[in-house]
Protein backbone atom coordinates (compact mmCIF):
# COMPACT_ATOMS: atom_id res chain seq x y z
CA UNK A 1 0.00 0.00 0.00
CA UNK A 2 1.41 3.42 -0.97
CA UNK A 3 2.45 5.66 1.88
CA UNK A 4 -0.15 8.29 2.76
CA UNK A 5 1.02 11.78 1.76
CA UNK A 6 1.15 14.22 4.67
CA UNK A 7 1.47 17.98 5.00
CA UNK A 8 5.04 17.43 6.17
CA UNK A 9 5.82 15.64 2.90
CA UNK A 10 4.61 18.67 0.96
CA UNK A 11 6.56 20.99 3.25
CA UNK A 12 9.76 19.00 2.74
CA UNK A 13 9.34 18.99 -1.03
CA UNK A 14 8.83 22.77 -1.21
CA UNK A 15 11.26 23.59 1.61
CA UNK A 16 8.69 25.70 3.48
CA UNK A 17 7.06 25.31 6.86
CA UNK A 18 4.28 22.83 7.61
CA UNK A 19 2.34 25.73 9.11
CA UNK A 20 2.39 27.51 5.74
CA UNK A 21 1.08 24.35 4.07
CA UNK A 22 -1.81 24.19 6.51
CA UNK A 23 -2.66 27.87 6.05
CA UNK A 24 -2.68 27.58 2.27
CA UNK A 25 -4.81 24.44 2.09
CA UNK A 26 -7.29 25.64 4.71
CA UNK A 27 -7.76 29.04 3.04
CA UNK A 28 -6.38 31.01 5.99
CA UNK A 29 -4.52 34.31 5.53
CA UNK A 30 -0.79 34.53 6.13
CA UNK A 31 0.63 33.20 2.85
CA UNK A 32 0.99 34.99 -0.47
CA UNK A 33 -1.28 34.14 -3.41
CA UNK A 34 1.62 32.73 -5.42
CA UNK A 35 2.72 30.48 -2.54
CA UNK A 36 -0.85 29.31 -1.95
CA UNK A 37 -1.21 28.36 -5.63
CA UNK A 38 2.12 26.50 -5.61
CA UNK A 39 1.19 24.54 -2.48
CA UNK A 40 -2.22 23.53 -3.86
CA UNK A 41 -0.69 22.44 -7.17
CA UNK A 42 2.00 20.40 -5.41
CA UNK A 43 -0.55 18.82 -3.07
CA UNK A 44 -2.69 17.72 -6.03
CA UNK A 45 0.30 16.26 -7.88
CA UNK A 46 1.37 14.32 -4.78
CA UNK A 47 -2.15 13.01 -4.23
CA UNK A 48 -2.74 14.75 -0.92
CA UNK A 49 -6.36 14.95 0.23
CA UNK A 50 -7.07 17.84 2.55
CA UNK A 51 -9.66 17.12 5.24
CA UNK A 52 -10.67 20.26 7.18
CA UNK A 53 -10.98 20.01 10.95
CA UNK A 54 -13.59 21.81 13.03
CA UNK A 55 -10.95 24.20 14.31
CA UNK A 56 -9.71 25.15 10.84
CA UNK A 57 -13.19 25.90 9.51
CA UNK A 58 -13.92 28.65 12.01
CA UNK A 59 -14.59 31.74 9.95
CA UNK A 60 -13.47 34.12 12.63
CA UNK A 61 -10.05 32.55 13.13
CA UNK A 62 -7.32 35.07 12.30
CA UNK A 63 -3.58 35.10 12.38
CA UNK A 64 -2.21 37.53 14.99
CA UNK A 65 0.95 39.61 14.52
CA UNK A 66 2.76 41.35 17.36
CA UNK A 67 4.43 44.74 17.07
CA UNK A 68 6.73 46.33 19.63
CA UNK A 69 8.78 49.50 19.82
CA UNK A 70 10.44 51.55 22.53
CA UNK A 71 8.56 54.32 24.32
CA UNK A 72 10.77 56.78 22.46
CA UNK A 73 9.94 55.35 19.04
CA UNK A 74 6.20 55.46 19.72
CA UNK A 75 6.59 59.10 20.80
CA UNK A 76 7.96 59.97 17.33
CA UNK A 77 4.48 59.98 15.80
CA UNK A 78 5.40 61.77 12.60
CA UNK A 79 7.89 59.05 11.66
CA UNK A 80 7.24 55.76 13.40
CA UNK A 81 3.53 56.50 13.78
CA UNK A 82 3.18 56.56 9.99
CA UNK A 83 5.02 53.24 9.71
CA UNK A 84 2.73 51.70 12.34
CA UNK A 85 -0.40 52.90 10.52
CA UNK A 86 0.90 51.46 7.27
CA UNK A 87 1.56 48.10 8.96
CA UNK A 88 -1.93 48.10 10.43
CA UNK A 89 -3.50 48.77 7.01
CA UNK A 90 -1.48 46.02 5.34
CA UNK A 91 -2.46 43.46 7.96
CA UNK A 92 -6.14 44.38 7.70
CA UNK A 93 -5.98 43.73 3.96
CA UNK A 94 -4.90 40.19 4.81
CA UNK A 95 -7.50 39.70 7.54
CA UNK A 96 -4.78 39.59 10.19
CA UNK A 97 -4.94 41.04 13.69
CA UNK A 98 -2.33 43.28 15.29
CA UNK A 99 -1.24 43.42 18.92
CA UNK A 100 1.10 46.22 19.99
CA UNK A 101 3.24 46.81 23.05
CA UNK A 102 5.47 49.70 24.07
CA UNK A 103 8.77 48.70 25.70
CA UNK A 104 10.06 50.90 28.53
CA UNK A 105 13.56 50.89 30.03
CA UNK A 106 12.64 48.53 32.88
CA UNK A 107 11.08 46.00 30.51
CA UNK A 108 14.06 46.22 28.17
CA UNK A 109 16.78 45.99 30.81
CA UNK A 110 15.13 43.03 32.55
CA UNK A 111 14.36 41.23 29.27
CA UNK A 112 10.66 41.01 30.13
CA UNK A 113 8.56 39.86 27.19
CA UNK A 114 5.02 41.06 26.45
CA UNK A 115 2.31 38.58 27.39
CA UNK A 116 1.53 37.75 23.76
CA UNK A 117 5.11 36.56 23.36
CA UNK A 118 5.18 34.65 26.61
CA UNK A 119 2.11 32.62 25.67
CA UNK A 120 3.12 32.57 21.97
CA UNK A 121 -0.31 33.79 20.88
CA UNK A 122 1.23 35.63 17.91
CA UNK A 123 2.45 34.02 14.70
CA UNK A 124 4.97 36.72 13.84
CA UNK A 125 6.73 39.76 15.29
CA UNK A 126 7.62 43.18 13.93
CA UNK A 127 10.15 45.25 15.88
CA UNK A 128 10.24 48.94 15.01
CA UNK A 129 13.54 50.79 15.53
CA UNK A 130 16.17 50.10 18.17
CA UNK A 131 15.42 48.63 21.61
CA UNK A 132 18.58 46.72 22.53
CA UNK A 133 20.42 43.87 20.86
CA UNK A 134 19.93 41.70 23.94
CA UNK A 135 16.20 42.31 24.05
CA UNK A 136 15.75 41.66 20.34
CA UNK A 137 17.66 38.39 20.67
CA UNK A 138 15.39 37.42 23.57
CA UNK A 139 12.48 37.72 21.14
CA UNK A 140 14.26 35.87 18.33
CA UNK A 141 15.06 33.03 20.75
CA UNK A 142 11.33 32.34 21.21
CA UNK A 143 11.32 30.92 17.69
CA UNK A 144 8.56 33.28 16.53
CA UNK A 145 9.22 34.69 13.06
CA UNK A 146 10.64 38.19 13.49
CA UNK A 147 11.34 41.10 11.14
CA UNK A 148 13.07 44.32 12.24
CA UNK A 149 12.03 47.69 10.82
CA UNK A 150 14.48 50.63 10.62
CA UNK A 151 17.09 48.78 12.65
CA UNK A 152 19.65 46.02 12.23
CA UNK A 153 22.69 44.72 14.06
CA UNK A 154 25.18 41.93 13.31
CA UNK A 155 24.18 40.07 16.48
CA UNK A 156 20.45 40.01 15.61
CA UNK A 157 19.67 37.09 13.27
CA UNK A 158 16.48 38.42 11.70
CA UNK A 159 15.34 39.98 8.45
CA UNK A 160 15.33 43.78 8.34
CA UNK A 161 13.64 46.53 6.34
CA UNK A 162 15.93 49.55 6.16
CA UNK A 163 16.53 52.84 4.45
CA UNK A 164 19.61 53.06 2.26
CA UNK A 165 21.05 55.52 4.77
CA UNK A 166 24.58 55.69 3.38
CA UNK A 167 23.58 56.49 -0.18
CA UNK A 168 20.85 58.89 0.95
CA UNK A 169 23.31 60.87 3.09
CA UNK A 170 25.86 60.76 0.29
CA UNK A 171 23.36 62.35 -2.12
CA UNK A 172 22.41 65.03 0.41
CA UNK A 173 26.02 66.02 1.02
CA UNK A 174 26.71 65.87 -2.71
CA UNK A 175 23.91 68.43 -3.14
CA UNK A 176 25.77 70.78 -0.78
CA UNK A 177 29.05 70.18 -2.58
CA UNK A 178 27.41 70.92 -5.93
CA UNK A 179 26.35 74.28 -4.47
CA UNK A 180 30.01 75.09 -3.88
CA UNK A 181 30.35 74.17 -0.19
CA UNK A 182 33.67 72.70 0.89
CA UNK A 183 33.35 73.24 4.65
CA UNK A 184 30.39 71.00 5.52
CA UNK A 185 29.54 69.99 9.07
CA UNK A 186 27.82 66.87 10.39
CA UNK A 187 25.71 66.89 13.56
CA UNK A 188 23.94 64.05 15.34
CA UNK A 189 24.51 61.18 17.75
CA UNK A 190 25.99 58.27 15.82
CA UNK A 191 25.89 56.02 18.88
CA UNK A 192 22.10 56.29 19.11
CA UNK A 193 21.35 53.92 16.22
CA UNK A 194 23.05 52.17 13.28
CA UNK A 195 21.02 54.41 10.94
CA UNK A 196 22.78 57.53 12.26
CA UNK A 197 26.16 55.82 12.00
CA UNK A 198 25.42 54.93 8.38
CA UNK A 199 24.41 58.52 7.57
CA UNK A 200 27.72 59.73 8.95
CA UNK A 201 29.50 57.17 6.75
CA UNK A 202 27.62 58.50 3.72
CA UNK A 203 28.71 62.03 4.66
CA UNK A 204 32.34 60.91 4.84
CA UNK A 205 32.09 59.05 1.53
CA UNK A 206 30.80 62.15 -0.27
CA UNK A 207 33.61 64.31 1.09
CA UNK A 208 36.32 61.82 0.21
CA UNK A 209 35.04 61.09 -3.30
CA UNK A 210 35.04 64.82 -4.00
CA UNK A 211 38.58 65.23 -2.71
CA UNK A 212 37.51 67.33 0.28
CA UNK A 213 39.37 67.21 3.56
CA UNK A 214 37.52 65.58 6.44
CA UNK A 215 37.70 68.16 9.23
CA UNK A 216 37.04 66.85 12.73
CA UNK A 217 36.21 70.33 14.01
CA UNK A 218 33.09 70.29 11.81
CA UNK A 219 31.83 66.89 13.03
CA UNK A 220 29.57 66.79 16.09
CA UNK A 221 28.97 63.07 16.56
CA UNK A 222 27.64 62.63 20.09
CA UNK A 223 25.27 65.45 20.96
CA UNK A 224 21.81 64.82 22.44
CA UNK A 225 18.82 65.91 20.34
CA UNK A 226 17.79 68.94 22.38
CA UNK A 227 17.99 72.71 21.89
CA UNK A 228 20.19 73.24 24.95
CA UNK A 229 22.70 70.53 24.10
CA UNK A 230 22.97 71.54 20.45
CA UNK A 231 23.28 75.23 21.32
CA UNK A 232 26.13 74.48 23.75
CA UNK A 233 28.05 72.52 21.11
CA UNK A 234 27.50 75.04 18.33
CA UNK A 235 28.86 77.81 20.55
CA UNK A 236 32.07 75.85 21.06
CA UNK A 237 33.05 75.49 17.41
CA UNK A 238 33.63 77.54 14.28
CA UNK A 239 30.78 77.31 11.81
CA UNK A 240 31.14 75.64 8.41
CA UNK A 241 29.26 77.08 5.45
CA UNK A 242 26.76 74.20 5.54
CA UNK A 243 25.43 71.61 7.99
CA UNK A 244 24.20 68.11 7.23
CA UNK A 245 21.94 67.12 10.14
CA UNK A 246 21.27 63.46 10.93
CA UNK A 247 17.49 64.01 11.16
CA UNK A 248 14.89 66.76 10.96
CA UNK A 249 14.95 67.33 14.72
CA UNK A 250 18.62 68.25 14.65
CA UNK A 251 18.00 70.31 11.52
CA UNK A 252 15.21 72.24 13.22
CA UNK A 253 17.35 73.09 16.23
CA UNK A 254 20.46 73.98 14.22
CA UNK A 255 18.54 76.27 11.87
CA UNK A 256 16.62 78.07 14.63
CA UNK A 257 19.70 78.47 16.85
CA UNK A 258 21.79 79.93 14.04
CA UNK A 259 19.00 82.33 13.12
CA UNK A 260 18.83 83.52 16.73
CA UNK A 261 22.59 84.18 16.51
CA UNK A 262 22.07 86.42 13.48
CA UNK A 263 22.78 84.04 10.62
CA UNK A 264 20.64 84.21 7.51
CA UNK A 265 19.74 80.82 6.04
CA UNK A 266 20.78 80.04 3.34
CA UNK A 267 22.64 83.30 2.55
CA UNK A 268 25.24 82.89 5.32
CA UNK A 269 24.90 79.16 5.97
CA UNK A 270 22.96 76.23 4.47
CA UNK A 271 21.07 73.52 6.37
CA UNK A 272 20.17 70.03 5.11
CA UNK A 273 18.46 67.34 7.21
CA UNK A 274 16.91 63.87 6.90
CA UNK A 275 13.40 62.24 7.04
CA UNK A 276 11.07 64.89 5.54
CA UNK A 277 9.07 65.06 8.76
CA UNK A 278 6.84 67.85 9.97
CA UNK A 279 9.73 69.78 11.54
CA UNK A 280 11.39 70.24 8.15
CA UNK A 281 8.26 72.02 6.94
CA UNK A 282 7.77 74.19 10.03
CA UNK A 283 11.02 76.12 9.68
CA UNK A 284 11.36 79.42 7.83
CA UNK A 285 12.85 78.84 5.36
CA UNK A 286 11.68 75.25 4.94
CA UNK A 287 14.47 72.70 5.24
CA UNK A 288 16.02 70.72 2.42
CA UNK A 289 15.73 67.11 3.54
CA UNK A 290 15.83 63.45 2.52
CA UNK A 291 12.36 62.03 1.89
CA UNK A 292 11.41 58.57 3.12
CA UNK A 293 8.31 56.67 1.98
CA UNK A 294 6.92 55.59 5.34
CA UNK A 295 3.92 53.84 3.79
CA UNK A 296 6.27 51.66 1.75
CA UNK A 297 8.23 50.94 4.93
CA UNK A 298 5.16 49.35 6.55
CA UNK A 299 4.10 47.54 3.39
CA UNK A 300 7.51 45.94 2.89
CA UNK A 301 7.69 44.93 6.56
CA UNK A 302 4.43 42.99 6.36
CA UNK A 303 5.34 41.42 3.02
CA UNK A 304 8.71 40.28 4.35
CA UNK A 305 7.20 38.85 7.52
CA UNK A 306 4.69 36.78 5.54
CA UNK A 307 7.40 35.64 3.14
CA UNK A 308 9.63 34.62 6.04
CA UNK A 309 6.78 32.59 7.59
CA UNK A 310 6.58 30.69 4.31
CA UNK A 311 10.36 30.33 3.95
CA UNK A 312 11.86 29.83 7.42
CA UNK A 313 15.00 28.10 6.13
CA UNK A 314 16.02 30.70 3.57
CA UNK A 315 19.03 32.96 4.20
CA UNK A 316 18.42 36.14 6.17
CA UNK A 317 17.60 39.22 4.10
CA UNK A 318 18.05 42.95 4.52
CA UNK A 319 15.91 45.04 2.18
CA UNK A 320 17.10 48.60 1.47
CA UNK A 321 14.50 51.20 0.50
CA UNK A 322 15.50 54.05 -1.77
CA UNK A 323 15.08 57.73 -0.88
CA UNK A 324 15.22 61.06 -2.70
CA UNK A 325 16.29 64.56 -1.76
CA UNK A 326 13.70 67.33 -1.49
CA UNK A 327 15.41 70.62 -2.27
CA UNK A 328 13.89 73.53 -0.36
CA UNK A 329 14.92 77.05 0.61
CA UNK A 330 17.41 76.23 3.40
CA UNK A 331 20.24 75.34 1.01
CA UNK A 332 21.90 77.67 -1.47
CA UNK A 333 25.24 78.55 -3.07
CA UNK A 334 28.09 79.23 -0.69
CA UNK A 335 28.61 83.01 -0.30
CA UNK A 336 31.79 84.22 -1.99
CA UNK A 337 33.13 85.63 1.29
CA UNK A 338 32.78 82.19 2.87
CA UNK A 339 34.54 80.08 0.28
CA UNK A 340 37.71 80.02 2.36
CA UNK A 341 36.36 81.25 5.68
CA UNK A 342 33.89 80.23 8.32
CA UNK A 343 32.04 81.86 11.14
CA UNK A 344 32.26 81.53 14.88
CA UNK A 345 29.20 82.08 17.06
Amino acid sequence: MPKKVTMQDIADKLNISKNAISQALSGKPGVSDSTRALIKETANKMGYQYVPTKKSTKMNEQKVIGLIASDFAFSQKNFFGEIYLSIERELKKRNMQLKIQSIDHHTRDNLLLPSFLQDQSVSGMLIISHISSEYINRIIDTGITTVMVDHHHPSNAADAILLNNRFAAYKAVQHLIDLGHTNIGFIGNVEFSPSYQERWEGYLLALRENGLQVKEEFMVLNVHESREAINDRLCQIQQPTAWFCVNDGYGFFVLSILQMKGYQVPYNISICSFDNGELSRLTTPKTTTVNTDLTLYGKKAVEQLIWRMDHPKEELQEILLNTHLIERESTGPVPTINRNNHYKL
